[in-house]
């Protein structure tokens, strides 16, 4: 069987569609991802009575469990309580879900790294442990664990092609849907992979330049150390 090149300049325009609503899925899902994550792991650090069970209740759950069982309950299960969701905000929440699981523990192990003596200087400044972790423990943290949660991020946008399977208009839906039509299998499936590659590609470059930047301003943040240290040494010495 011969490699029909003319099917696939053909079929573009119709896999950009798809690629579109990936895209769209996909940073949706990565920026309430991100959310969860950094909350999630605030408050599990803080063991905050009621709410940091739930969250070890909830990344137990969907770290356990198939993201593919997780979207097909969401969308054909929560119907029979009377809550229906479209594929697309289906999509969404499963994602940002699944997602957000996973960068709570990227970045409760990227909070626990801040050194102690970081926290206690902030404490001899006066600050309260919300300033604590806003000016220092997550700015810092969030750069140490940048890595792990650019990996969760990377899957979260290769995960976005299960959602073929409650119909969503995304890029390997519109394959699926140009194959049946066609049978152009080798075509359409080469393609499709090549695009996913490439967003993945693209994607490790600009998290590299992002890791790069952060990497610099971790080491800066040594040399502010020292003068946030001594600032708490003369706050110590007043007091004394």
């Amino acid at each position: 069987m011969k490699f029909d090149i003319a099917f696939i300049i053909d079929q573009l325009p119709y896999l950009m569609t798809g690629l579109k609503m990936t895209l769209l899925l996909s940073f949706a899902s990565l920026v309430l991802s991100l959310l969860i994550g950094i909350a999630g792991a605030v408050i599990r650090i803080l063991k905050v009575p009621i709410l940091s069970p739930i969250i070890i209740g909830y990344v137990e759950l969907i770290r356990n469990t198939p993201l593919l069982v997780q979207i097909f309950f969401l969308y054909f299960g929560l119907p029979f309580i009377g809550l229906k969701l479209s594929g697309t905000v289906t999509g969404i929440v499963a994602l940002s879900l699944w997602g957000g699981a996973y960068a709570i523990e990227n970045f409760r192990g990227g909070f626990k790294s801040v050194s102690k003596n970081l926290n206690e200087a902030g404490y001899s400044l006066g600050l309260n442990t919300y300033h604590v972790y806003r000016h220092i423990i997550i700015p810092i943290g969030f750069r140490v664990s940048f890595p792990s949660f650019s990996n969760t991020a990377m899957s979260v946008v290769k995960n976005s092609s299960l959602l073929a399977g409650i119909g969503v208009l995304e890029l390997t839906f519109t394959a699926l849907n140009s194959v049946a039509v066609s049978f152009k299998y080798i075509e359409m499936f080469l393609s499709l992979g090549v695009i996913y590659l490439l967003i993945v590609w693209v994607l490790s470059f600009l998290f590299a330049l992002i890791e790069r930047k952060l990497d610099f301003k971790r080491r800066s943040s040594k040399k502010a150390f020292f003068s946030f240290k001594g600032m708490a040494n003369k706050t110590y010495g007043k007091a004394g």
